[in-house]
């Protein structure tokens, strides 16, 4: 953090959690068909205290997250080539490093900016703004059976894997829409919903959820650009660690009115023990 930046304990702002549904929710990544509607699920924003994380050591087993000091010689991440030759040799070494996995398989990862004329202009997202986990008990094996060979994929799933995402901003410190990450030992499993992401081609599945009081919040002020969240997205083990993480941007009351927007990228990937 900057040496001239004001310490803050806490904050406390507003979290897009979902209304209670007896119904799927969903929502469709492209034009929905004649009648119905872009998305099903109602939102049920609740203010929340989201305190400060960096003065505790959270860790990928116990929170569900954990952040790292992690400088990066790839300069330009707009470049998705680049990005894919320079930058996710880098994260393979460094989920290596922090999990312990034999095997690291990146297959994806989105760069978001807060500035709408970016999202047009450079094909990039605004960011994820309710609270949510990327992959479910069903979709994550299947993510893994969709990313390589039957045989493959079997032998993978045999044994404990966990898919993890590494969140880093591209310029920083960030001000604008920091991340909120739920500690996994506050959430109940009856919290989480499965809702289904329909895309053209294929209906995919994450979680999103519903509010609990017990739910403690965490986030990490003014991150900079050699710096990286880890968020554990699924785990399969289960022995009493943490296996997933529900997180969600927020607008921060804290951020100053000229703040620049926020920059960042996440890679996903699975790691194979």
């Amino acid at each position: 953090m900057e040496g001239n930046a004001t310490v803050i304990d806490a904050v406390t702002a507003p979290l897009a959690y979902l209304a209670p549904t007896a119904e799927t929710p969903f929502t469709y990544t492209y034009e929905p068909p004649p009648g119905l509607p872009a998305r099903r699920g109602e939102p049920d924003p609740r203010r929340v205290t989201i305190a400060n994380g960096r003065a505790l050591a959270t860790t990928l087993d116990r929170e569900g997250f954990e952040l790292r000091r992690a400088p990066t010689a790839v300069g330009d991440f707009y470049d998705a080539e680049t990005v894919r030759r320079a930058y996710y040799p880098e994260i393979e070494r460094l989920l290596k490093e922090a999990t312990g996995a034999g095997e690291v398989l990146i297959f994806d990862h989105t760069v978001r900016n807060t500035a709408p004329e970016q999202q047009s202009g450079r094909r990039v997202r605004g960011p994820a703004a309710r609270v949510h986990n990327d992959y479910t008990e069903a979709s994550a094996p299947q993510r893994v059976r969709d990313l390589l060979p039957a045989a493959e994929a079997e032998a993978r799933l045999a044994r404990r894997y966990a898919e993890i995402n590494v969140w880093r901003p591209i310029k920083g410190p960030v001000r604008t829409q920091p991340l909120a990450l739920c500690d996994a030992r506050s959430l109940d499993p009856a919290d989480l919903v499965r809702t289904e992401l329909r895309y053209p081609d294929r209906t995919g599945e994450i979680y999103t959820a519903t509010f609990n009081p017990r739910h403690r919040w965490l986030y990490f002020p003014e991150m900079r650009a050699d710096e990286v969240l880890l968020i554990k997205c699924f785990d399969s083990a289960r022995d009493g660690r943490a296996r997933l993480s529900v997180h969600t941007a927020f607008d921060d009351p804290s951020t100053p009115a000229n703040a620049p927007p926020r920059e960042s990228i996440e890679v996903r990937a699975f790691v194979f023990f």
